[in-house]
């Protein structure tokens, strides 16, 4: 067994690669992109043929893992929460179609919006779709429950999620792995109807699956991912939820707590321990990373009159994610915070980088729009979305991938007219076009922005799908040809790109403006990689 120093996204890919892997499927989002990193950077992963290429979103990339998996072959689905929304179609029916070969559907959730709109927790997703879950507590287990998870989804022929959070997903610590085993032979399902999910056989299949949870709750009870740690002291009992033991623990000498603590890393959670656990304390502390599951579980089911502590009633806070301090507070420890920072130390807002194309589109475009005045401009997920902030102030709105063209359609038919959209090329791709041939279906006097920078910038220079495609899918769509203009965002080109930005504004129907010019992050990489292959040569 070797050993090696990995982030918890590492561990993950190490871990599947180790496991017999044969494909994963992902689209780039924070905290979950180095899972698909390190396949495409392992040298296992490419002698061993191992799929591993971007999809162009969430649900492709899950419907991509459900074929591989009914060809029999073990694969991986990676995303970040708001991803699983994207894919959810697809997910929540994968519990009815079932596995063939292993699946394990990887969530990355982002409690405190690091880099997200919101703090959704995934573990509701699992549990309304009546999948198992493994939530790690640190690195190793990641590792582990990679190999795991793909015997479960085997033995039980249902996919598996795997949820962590940002701490794990980017935090390194040494994991001791496996020898790596050989990958799945194709093997078809037996019942070849077992994925078509027409009425008659979906409903046979979805009482197989609520059958399915008695064994997944008996796996739960006695896998070791979830264990009863007794403690002297009973007047409170802590109920631990993956990375959160680890913030309890680190408030005791030696690891050691007083308390019983039911540390929980695979749901569903046996309802017997939980029933221990109630019975033999005086009150209950639930610390979990992201939503009050476990804790609106206690109170609904087993509320027998006992004070149940968490993010409901505030002794945790209701939003953001745990950390040592929080939990020491919670269990009435004087945890010394620290001091605020001295006033000459000031907050430094995230801008785009300098040299960006984006600066001198927004730019031309806060001046094309001064005859119009501003407030109408719908914008998307990406990089682009610091234009928000000052000094740009060019955009209005950002809620989730693919929204900028669909809800400048709406604000234009309730009479917000010119509305513009600003979205990227790797955006535009994910989920932008079908609302583009709204666009042009309806005629809606709309002009969209694909801000193309050739690569998917904001999660690390992933290539984008979109790349070198942007003009043709837009006349594939049904975009007139004159009506599709190309811009150099370049100070030079100012007066030019704000003169077409005014012809199209004007224009009473579907324009699509590409301003192009190249990440100047993965220029500058470029660059670097020629220089270094230069000298390499010399």
């Amino acid at each position: 067994m070797q050993k090696l120093l990995l982030l918890g996204d590492e561990a993950i890919a190490q871990g599947a690669i180790d496991a017999g892997l044969s494909g994963i499927y992902a689209y780039p989002g924070t905290p979950s992109t180095e899972i698909m990193e390190y396949v495409q950077a392992s040298k296992e992963a490419r002698s061993n043929n191992i799929r591993a290429l971007w999809s162009a979103n969430e649900k492709t990339a899950m419907e991509s893992a459900l074929g591989m998996s009914y060809a029999g072959k073990r694969a991986m689905v990676c995303m970040k929460h708001v991803g699983l929304n994207v894919a959810a179609d697809a997910f929540v029916n994968s519990a009815i179609t079932g596995a063939n070969g292993g699946l394990i559907v990887v969530a990355a959730d982002d409690p405190s919006m690091h880099s997200s709109q919101n703090e959704q927790d995934s573990r509701f997703y699992a549990k309304f779709s009546f999948i198992p879950l493994l939530e790690p507590a640190n690195q190793q287990e990641a590792y582990d429950m990679v190999h795991y998870g793909f015997d479960l989804s085997e033995k039980l022929r249902i996919p598996v999620m795997l949820r962590i959070t940002t701490r794990l997903a980017h935090s390194r610590t040494g994991v001791v792995c496996k020898a790596q085993k050989e990958q799945n032979e194709i093997k078809l399902p037996e019942n070849l109807r077992q994925f078509v999910l027409l009425p008659s056989i979906a409903r046979k299949q979805y009482r197989e699956l609520l059958a399915k949870q008695i064994p997944l709750e008996n796996e739960a009870a006695q896998s070791g991912y979830n264990q009863f740690l007794e403690g002297h002291d009973k007047s409170i009992g802590i109920i631990a939820c993956g990375l959160a033991y680890n913030y309890l623990i680190e408030n005791y000498a030696d690891h050691k707590v007083p308390f019983t603590v039911l540390r929980i890393g695979q749901y569903p959670i046996p309802l017997s321990m939980m029933n221990r656990l109630y019975e033999e304390s005086e009150s209950i502390l639930v610390l979990e990373d992201g939503y009050p599951i476990i804790e609106e579980l206690l109170k609904g089911m087993l509320n027998k009159g006992k004070t149940i502590h968490g993010r409901l009633d505030g002794t945790v806070p209701r939003d953001g994610e745990l950390n040592p301090n929080i939990v020491g507070i919670a269990l009435g420890m004087k945890i010394e915070i620290g001091v605020d920072a001295p006033a000459l130390i000031t907050n430094r807002p995230p801008k785009l980088c300098d040299g960006c194309g984006h600066n001198d589109a927004f730019l031309a475009l806060n001046e094309a729009l001064d005859e119009y005045g501003r407030g109408r401009v719908f914008s998307d997920i990406g990089c682009y979305t610091l234009s928000a902030l000052e000094p740009l102030e060019s955009i209005n709105s950002c809620v989730d991938m693919g929204a900028s063209i669909t809800m400048a359609i709406g604000a234009a038919d309730a009479g917000l007219v010119p509305a513009v959209a600003a979205i990227g090329d790797s955006t535009f791709t994910h989920s932008g076009i079908t609302g583009l041939l709204d666009a042009v279906n309806n005629n809606s006097p709309v002009t969209v922005l694909i801000l193309d920078n050739s690569t998917t910038g904001m999660t690390g220079g992933q290539t984008s799908s979109a790349y070198g495609k942007v003009e043709d899918i837009c006349r594939g769509v049904g975009v007139a040809e004159e009506h599709i203009r190309v811009l150099k965002p370049l100070h030079k080109f100012h007066e030019e790109n704000v003169r077409i930005l005014k012809e199209e504004l004007a224009y009473q129907g579907v324009s699509v403006i590409i301003p192009r010019r190249e990440c100047i992050q993965t220029l500058n990489r470029r660059m670097r990689q020629k220089a270094k292959a230069k000298t390499m040569d010399i």
